[in-house]
């Protein structure tokens, strides 16, 4: 490490490090912060699921956010958890419950170093998971400094999850996809309304237009009525009637009216592009860079 990556601290901020408890100070130095990535485009925060950088680890991923420049991240739970389809189901809980916070606390010390700001977990919670697996899922978040939780999960699982944010003030934002012959899966309008009716304002929306609309849903009318229930949007094209994921602009999602939409009303929900078209082999930065200069596009036009 050179001198010029790291920062001496007083007897007192050192005080202050050990009474909060926070290991990753315990050598006595603090690593500066690179410069934010400003990926800020006429109001409109872009960034992205890291969801879309699955081909790499955790690692990799930051860097092809810097490559990109996109400085906002929503961060995919398959970044930081044991591979589910090589770990059993046991094994995973097991890790989840008994994986040191200070892991959680490295693993945001790595986004800000690399000047990209986290800003959403998505940990997705499910009826396999037990009460002490979904309270772990806040004190992840928590110890990652993020306000937001996005979560592919079940209607029927908003009450209990509402308690959880409650008491944690921390707001999840459920994601929907496009089966909508599951009652309890989000897709449709009314499965969203269902959900926070009643709730709490820590129940909220991670809108995915791409599935919105391959679930024959209106994704503009929608973010107009419920724009200040909606944490982060996913942003991807796909085409009505369950269709394919498809470069951007080739399928029937309406990406620019929603970019607009957000500029024209100043109104701050990050859009996180979400790379699922690519085919293995393709270069995922190289797409990921297409996808945001079309997103820019949209928005300087």
């Amino acid at each position: 490490m050179s001198k010029d990556a790291i920062v001496k601290i007083s007897r007192r901020d050192a005080a202050k490090i050990i009474a909060g408890g926070t290991a990753a100070m315990l050598s006595g130095v603090r690593r500066a912060k690179a410069a934010p990535i400003d990926s800020v485009v006429r109001g409109v925060q872009i960034g992205a699921q890291s969801y879309s950088f699955r081909d790499r680890p955790l690692d990799a991923a930051i860097k092809a956010y810097q490559d990109v420049g996109l400085g906002e991240a929503e961060l995919w739970q398959g970044h930081v958890e044991p591979d589910e389809e090589k770990t059993s189901r046991e094994a995973l809980r097991d890790w989840r419950l008994k994986t040191p916070l200070s892991f959680f606390h490295g693993v945001r010390t790595k986004f800000d170093q690399a000047g990209v700001l986290l800003y959403a977990y998505n940990y997705s919670f499910d009826h396999s998971m037990t009460a002490a697996e979904m309270r772990r899922g806040f004190e992840m978040a928590r110890a990652m400094g993020v306000k937001y939780i996005t979560a592919s999960s079940n209607v029927s699982l908003a009450p209990a999850l509402d308690k959880l944010a409650s008491e944690y003030r921390i707001t999840v934002g459920f994601h929907g996809h496009d089966d909508t012959s599951n009652p309890d899966e989000f897709s449709t309008p009314e499965t969203f309304q269902r959900a926070l009716h009643g709730a709490s304002r820590y129940l909220a929306i991670n809108l995915d237009i791409g599935h919105f609309v391959a679930a024959n849903g209106d994704p503009v009318a929608f973010i107009k009525q419920y724009h200040d229930r909606i944490v982060t949007l996913h942003i991807k094209d796909r085409k009505k009637d369950h269709g394919d994921n498809l470069p951007f602009g080739q399928g029937e999602t309406p990406i620019t009216a929603v970019l607009r939409l957000l500029r024209d009303n100043r109104w701050h929900i990050p859009a996180n592009i979400e790379y699922e078209y690519g085919q293995p082999g393709m270069d995922t930065v190289a797409e990921v860079k297409k996808c945001y200069a079309y997103c820019r596009q949209a928005l300087e036009g």
